[in-house]
């Protein structure tokens, strides 16, 4: 039977929260401060804790901050009063995977619950992430911080280039989380005329207007109990952030011609490739959605940052394009494709090769098949990094690691530690370096 924690000062909430709680067959310990929480937590093991924000000798966050040290596998939710989204949104921050705001809705509660005990079934923590592959070091921290952003319902902001992934992170983030069986919709915010934009996002009751024959749903009926995501969300118009900014903080919409709101269970990811902080400095982005959509950020790294990858994606979407009849690079299609500058990321990557593969005879391709722009070679890379024939393209990326290694342990002096601040990875990652390489450590 699943164990919850409950921390507020006032009795009546416990005793509410207590006998909701009861009825759907959990077992509620219930405190009224945070030193009896603290205690509660280190001698006893919880499914879920509820803390109140204002306690009589501390802060909720305080609940948060000690579950979070302690390493405890407890999914936290704090309870904040109206209107206080700055707590909530601290509180995330700090942990927190969802929030409550008083006066309290049963309803929402149980929905909560019920989401705060799936993270313990759904074993985010060691699924491998498929979607987004990679050993680089920085697409190996993205896949750990999705790996942490699935287990919480805080909304996420995606930063990056066009074409680095940002949908195949959003969907790797639900497809993790508790919210995995239930709906993912995506839709870009740069392709709804304005004049559609409510009724596709709220849905519209038949009648509403010229041409609705018939209730229809929106992007957030789409969505329940699932995921949201709101790409090239820097595109919406402010009118539409206004409405947009009350349906997340109320987690209400009321559809074009109806009378009532109705509720909306759902978690909001977005995405841009605009920098939003300059979008707010110029008055084009509301700063208050800002802060609701940027709980928790992701970036995103370019195509040229994982040039170790390459490899890899390349072989892939040669497999892809291909399958069995896989056509080979020459040396000097090799060659090309690493001195290349990929403004277009992934998405550039995929249809290159894709048009490569279609091009290509003889089951080879050549740098023409490529027909890359000449205008974008990668920074600090020659042309004729590769010598025509020399050594296959992992040959290749060895050897420019294993001369940069080489020249950070040089001017280093030999510390493997400061070696690796020099080359802009973890002191483990230097070592797993050494060893697949075969250079001593010492």
């Amino acid at each position: 039977m699943s164990r919850v924690l409950i921390v507020d000062d006032e009795p009546d909430i416990r005793e509410l929260l207590a006998l909701t709680l009861d009825k759907m067959g959990l077992t509620v310990d219930a405190v009224g401060t945070v030193a009896e929480a603290h205690s509660q937590l280190a001698s006893s093991r919880y499914d879920l804790a509820l803390t109140d924000m204002r306690l009589p000798d501390g802060e909720g966050i305080q609940v948060v901050q000690y579950i979070t040290k302690a390493g405890l596998d407890v999914p936290v939710a704090v309870i904040t009063a109206y209107g206080s989204t700055e707590n909530a949104v601290a509180a995330m921050k700090a942990g927190a995977f969802d929030y409550l705001a008083k006066p309290l809705s049963l309803a929402a509660l149980r929905s909560l619950v019920k989401s705060a005990l799936g993270l313990r079934d759904s074993g985010t923590a060691a699924v491998s992430i498929t979607r987004l592959q990679g050993e680089s070091p920085a697409m190996q921290d993205v896949q750990r911080l999705i790996a942490k952003l699935a287990r919480s319902q805080a909304a996420v902001f995606i930063s990056g280039e066009s074409g680095s992934g940002k949908e195949q992170a959003a969907r790797s983030i639900h497809e993790l989380g508790p919210r995995a069986g239930k709906p993912f919709v995506a839709v870009n915010c740069g392709a709804i005329p304005e004049t559609l934009m409510e009724s596709e996002f709220f849905g519209s009751k038949k009648g509403a207007f010229t041409g609705a024959d018939a209730d229809r749903e929106g992007f957030f009926q789409q969505a329940h109990g699932g995921t949201l995501f709101l790409d090239e969300v820097a595109d919406l118009p402010l009118a539409m952030q206004v409405k947009l900014l009350r349906a997340i903080q109320e987690k209400t919409v009321r559809r074009l011609g109806a009378a009532q709101e109705e509720a909306v269970d759902v978690r909001i990811l977005s995405a841009s490739h605009k920098n939003l902080v300059q979008q707010v400095a110029d008055g084009a982005f509301r700063q208050d959605l800002y802060y609701r959509l940027n709980v928790i950020s992701l970036a995103m790294p370019a195509l040229r940052e994982l040039r170790e990858d390459l490899p890899r994606f390349i072989g892939a979407l040669l497999d892809r394009y291909a399958g069995s009849e896989r056509p080979r690079l020459t040396p000097e299609a090799v060659q090309a494709l690493l001195a290349y500058h990929y403004p277009g990321n992934f998405r550039e990557l995929e249809n290159i090769l894709e048009r490569a593969v279609a091009l290509c005879s003889d089951g080879m391709i050549e740098p023409l098949d490529l027909q890359l722009r000449a205008d974008s070679p990668a920074p600090g890379m020659e042309a004729g990094g590769v010598s025509a024939g020399s050594e296959t393209l992992q040959d290749y990326l060895d050897r420019v690691e294993r001369s940069a290694i080489e020249a950070a342990l040089a001017q280093s002096g030999g510390n493997r530690t400061q070696a690796a601040k020099l080359l802009g990875v973890s002191f483990r990652s230097l070592r797993y370096r050494l060893e697949r390489l075969g250079m001593k450590e010492g």
